[in-house]
């Protein structure tokens, strides 16, 4: 019996573990995730998310912003104001290597225009309009838009989209793009300041011909939960 067992045991093998980043941001009112060529096999030449393996020794977190910086020239911390663990994709055929299991992160970014370091070419792409993407990489970004949605409801996940003054313009913008429908300017601004989760700083925006806007920050950039409704 034990000898079963042992022999059962060497042919244990881990599945490889791998972590990958869905980066957001709105760019003049639409939505747009980062997305990278891949160098290697399988799905050389192909538009992906920016992943990579999860050494081991490193956290996910670690692993993430490590491939982030050396791939696509993301700096995690300064240049995302919201990224959290997204979910485990852990089908056994997402990989055709072998089983692959990825820790994938949700971020959002309004730093994120100007990536020109990193190993591999890179661009924003709408989420609307994504060319064919490797592994399950599609599937994911469909996903982490949902999810994105539902938080832009109950939390300021928001503020990683916005700068940090910024007019209630862009705030529905923000919303309209991660929703994918317009909403009326009234109602929105009513809701957004009932909230009193932001503040005007006193400056203001001005833009071309348009009346100067009034600018706005949170009151705290820590995450904050609050019943949106919206």
């Amino acid at each position: 019996m034990q000898h079963h067992s042992q022999q059962h045991h060497s042919e244990y093998r881990p599945p490889t573990l791998a972590v990958d980043l869905v980066a957001f941001r709105v760019h003049a009112g639409v939505l747009e995730v980062l997305l990278m060529r891949r160098r290697n096999e399988p799905f050389a030449g192909e538009w992906a998310l920016p992943g990579g393996y999860n050494a081991q020794g490193e956290t996910t977190m670690e692993a993430l912003s490590r491939v982030a910086r050396t791939k696509v020239g993301v700096n995690i911390d300064a240049d995302l104001g919201f990224v959290e663990q997204l979910y485990t994709f852990d089908t056994t055929a997402r990989d055709p290597r072998g089983h692959a299991v990825s820790v994938v992160y949700l971020g959002c970014g309004f730093g994120l225009d100007d990536l020109v370091e990193g190993d591999n070419r890179h661009e924003f792409r709408s989420v609307d309009e994504l060319p064919p993407l490797a592994f399950d990489h599609g599937e994911i970004v469909r996903y982490a838009r949902e999810r994105l949605a539902s938080k832009m409801s109950y939390s300021t996940a928001v503020y990683g989209l916005l700068p940090k003054e910024f007019t209630l313009s862009q705030v529905q913008s923000a919303y309209e793009a991660v929703r994918g429908r317009p909403m009326d300017k009234r109602n929105f601004r009513k809701k957004l300041l009932s909230l009193g989760v932001i503040h005007e700083t006193g400056g203001l925006w001005r833009e071309g011909a348009h009346r100067p806007a009034k600018l706005y920050a949170f009151n705290s950039r820590t995450l904050q939960e609050f019943d949106a409704g919206m």
